[in-house]
């Protein structure tokens, strides 16, 4: 059975147990015919471009503003030979592991100093450079947590192979698929334990195309390349009936097994148990995905395959955000009117915005979007189309099932939030019947998450 397996960088960092319980596992009869594609350790990928909730600027935007982005540079080798330092008593060769990173940030320093003086001469177009930047930085990361990883496992006896498919000394012009098919063509999956970088160099720009959801889509497309049984996800928690840390560890019950429909409807809300662009090559290989807890390595996690569907109607998962806010516009004139909303939407595509969740009646349509995308300049001209614009700060709670199309299970999940006081502001669903979403205020989002899991998920 050959396996794809992803590693999330907060079990990167705690590479200790992403040892002992995944690769050396007491179960693994077999160390090889395993291909683990590896993320950055914690918090490296936001220095090295931004922060990824807070928005924080990293050494990118250093380079971009042509601040000090050398002397971040230094700060983040010395913070990476910190990160060796932690993997001593597992036999990491710190000497080896530090040469390999220094050379790196090395390199990329000189890179970018081309690159700067480059843009300084205004030969060429800047953003094409900036871009180049971003690919550059965002492939240092997973390169010193390869080498790390197969360094560590070689050195317990186990024959590892590292493929950096960053192509950082490669200056072939390929497309992402192309190098992942060069890089393991020649592999021979059944004598060697494969270590992955998440970070694939590509003509199209895998940063470019994903953003800081390109680890995923390696994973996915080197699972597909190769094949697999199997793609396994490592992460932190299971993929849960709710977050643990709304809920808490002892209330969130493992989902075990689920649907790709369910996989994109938590992606869609920012709760992703993978990529949706990573998924669909998956779904469409008829590869399933298992999401495993790194560190209950015995628990089996949750299957999500094609066509699951739960024998008995139930919640799933609740989950939700509270970055959003709602638009709504309130036009007499819509009633009857062939196409207002084509033009409602004409200007949300001007400004590339996509929205959550939609809800109409006769004369208003409701759209929920995230608040980090609001702007504006939107505002400001539906304000001037439509006769009142309203912009409200909210969150969006979903109850959510692979079989949720039986009556009772909406009246059930709105009688809950009744009985806690909280009011629904507005409501989508649609005939798949999948995901039923509910508007909030933002003041009720932890409560209702946790009202609803113990009412709809936990068993008493």
């Amino acid at each position: 059975m050959l396996t794809v397996e992803k590693i999330g960088g907060t079990s990167m960092t705690r590479f200790h147990d992403v040892l002992n319980n995944i690769i050396l596992n007491h179960h693994v009869e077999n160390y090889y015919n395993r291909i683990f594609v590896v993320s950055a350790y914690a918090g490296v990928t936001n220095m090295l471009l931004e922060h990824k909730k807070t928005r924080q600027p990293g050494i990118y935007e250093k380079f971009v503003n042509n601040a000090d982005y050398v002397g971040a540079l230094d700060e983040l080798l010395q913070h990476l030979i910190g990160i060796n330092r932690t993997f001593a008593d597992i036999r990491l060769d710190i000497e080896a592991a530090n040469a390999y990173i220094t050379q790196r940030i090395q390199q990329t320093r000189a890179y970018l100093d081309s690159m700067a003086d480059v843009i300084v001469s205004g030969y060429v177009d800047k953003q094409n450079i900036l871009q180049a930047a971003r690919e550059l930085l965002a492939s240092v990361g997973e390169a010193h947590s390869a080498f790390n990883s197969a360094n560590i496992i070689q050195n317990h006896g186990i024959h590892a192979t590292c493929i950096d498919l960053s192509g950082f000394h490669d200056s072939r012009y390929l497309t992402i698929d192309e190098r992942v098919r060069m890089m393991l063509k020649d592999v021979d999956f059944s004598k060697t334990v494969a270590i992955v970088t998440g970070y694939t160099k590509g003509t199209e720009g895998i940063m470019r195309e994903f953003d800081r959801g390109y680890s995923e889509v390696t994973f996915s497309k080197v699972a597909v390349e190769v094949n697999a049984d199997e793609a396994i996800i490592h992460k932190e928690f299971h993929l849960s009936s709710a977050d643990p840390n709304i809920v808490g560890v002892e209330n969130a019950i493992p989902v075990g097994f689920t649907n790709y429909d369910v996989a994109d409807q938590l992606a869609d809300i920012g709760m992703e148990a993978i990529h949706p662009k990573a998924s669909k090559p998956l779904e469409r290989a008829g590869i399933s995905i298992r999401v495993k807890n790194t560190f209950e390595p015995d628990h089996p996690g949750t299957l999500i395959s094609k066509d699951y569907m739960g024998k008995e109607a139930k919640i799933e998962i609740v989950a939700g955000t509270d970055k959003v806010v709602i638009i709504e516009i309130h036009d007499p004139s819509m009633v009857g009117e062939v196409g207002f909303d084509w033009h409602v939407m004409e200007l949300f595509y001007k400004y590339q915005i996509s929205y959550i969740l939609k809800s109409t009646n006769a004369n208003s349509i409701s759209m929920v979007i995230w608040e980090k995308d609001l702007s504006n300049e939107l505002v400001k001209e539906l304000q001037e189309t439509y006769e009142v614009v309203t912009v409200k700060p909210v969150a969006v709670v979903c109850v959510i099932g692979s079989n949720i199309a039986k009556p009772g299970v909406l009246a059930k999940a709105t009688q809950v939030l009744a009985n806690n006081k909280i009011n629904i502001n507005a409501i989508a669903q649609s005939l798949r019947q999948i995901n039923m979403q509910f508007v909030i205020e933002r003041d009720n989002f932890k409560d209702a998450i946790i009202a609803l899991n113990s009412a709809l998920c936990v068993q008493p």
